[in-house]
């Protein structure tokens, strides 16, 4: 089997090449990135790429159909990742999360590659309070990513041929990674914890979130790359997670509390009920994909977190201003003149110093 695997250098990434060279060892890996991200290595004894065969550098909106010739499988994480960077480059990330996955897919599909994988997300749902939702249930996106999110899914939907889509709809991703971030609920409430002592949750703390360590990431998406069309169909938008994993808010951060000795934990109950609160039902994933069904518990993400944050001898309360903030790095590439607004490499300037 080949597998190219692209957005590898991101927080999900060394997770999943991992996990794919560990499942298939007989297999070709390689990774291709921007590297918007290459540096944010966050305790990594070595390189995560030492699992890859290759590592290509490039952007995913300028893929060509030559090079997806010769692979069996193709891993779609590349994205603009979360809501704040989503609001701060909107349109960037519709072409990023949208219209690059699905040029990329048709190019896959001619080429023949019999399995293409989407990472979408649960985001797509939105306000959704009631019965956790399913994948038949109506969606509603609030922000530019979940919109891109859902977009994309729409057109994959829409490609013919015989390549195998399928389109996992992640929980809130969370857990320790040789690429750490803690512009995520629960990473930010364990840096909150060791960095201050305590976690302050703004609101009144009701809402529900689903999580998924970025290890059960990875071993969804190992199935995925297998998954045959009898097993769901040619096409498949597919919620990733576990029941298990829906949690309301401030159960997180008690959770947090518990694990870390003398954190307090404050939250604000006189603010407005959030709306962004949503269950998912994850049972259309536990009948397909029995073998690989998450393995982490809350327990067991907050403990790697734990251990990961003491290894980098993490203590930084101000850290929602650091490179462990992934708006926090796009916007210091761009102060510093090496990306355009439009997300693109800039060529090197020369140094004030004269040549070296």
């Amino acid at each position: 089997m080949k597998i190219l695997v692209l957005g590898n250098l991101g927080y999900v990434g060394p997770a999943v090449v991992k996990e794919l060279a560990e499942r298939h060892p007989d297999a070709i890996l390689h990774g291709l990135d921007n590297a918007y991200f290459a540096h944010c290595l966050t305790g990594a004894p070595s390189f995560p790429e030492r699992h890859l065969h290759q590592q290509f550098y490039g952007d995913v909106r300028s893929v060509s159909a030559q090079m997806l010739e010769g692979y069996d499988a193709v891993v779609e994480l590349a994205a603009v990742s979360n809501d704040p960077m989503g609001n701060r480059f909107a349109a960037v990330t519709e072409n990023i999360n949208q219209n690059a996955t699905v040029s990329i897919a048709k190019m896959a599909a001619a080429a023949g590659v019999r399995n293409f994988v989407f990472a979408s997300s649960c985001s797509v749902y939105g306000v959704a309070h009631g019965a956790p939702r399913c994948e038949t249930d109506p969606v509603a996106p609030m922000t530019a990513y979940a919109k891109s999110k859902i977009g994309a899914e729409e057109e994959l939907a829409d490609i013919g041929g015989d390549m195998v889509i399928t389109c996992l709809r992640f929980a809130t991703a969370c857990g320790m990674s040789d690429r750490l971030r803690l512009d995520l609920v629960l990473n930010d409430f364990v840096a909150c914890a060791l960095s201050e002592g305590k976690i302050t949750v703004l609101s009144d703390g009701s809402p529900w979130r689903p999580l998924i360590d970025v290890v059960d990431m990875a071993r969804a998406i190992d199935w995925a790359i297998q998954r045959s069309a009898d097993n769901g169909g040619r096409f498949l938008r597919i919620n990733a997670g576990s029941d298990e994993r829906n949690h309301q808010v401030r159960d997180l951060a008690h959770a947090v509390a518990e694990a870390i000795p003398g954190t307090s934990v404050s939250i604000n109950t006189d603010a407005p009920v959030d709306s962004r609160s949503y269950k998912v039902d994850f049972s259309l994933f536990r009948k397909l994909a029995p073998d690989h069904q998450p393995v982490m518990t809350l327990d067991s993400s907050i403990s790697n977190l734990v251990q990961g944050l003491k290894r980098m001898k993490f203590n930084d309360s101000d850290f929602r201003t650091s490179p462990l903030m992934r708006l926090h790095v796009l916007q210091g590439h761009i102060a510093e003149g090496r990306l355009s607004e439009n997300l693109d490499w800039l060529p090197s300037q020369p140094s004030s110093n004269g040549p070296i």
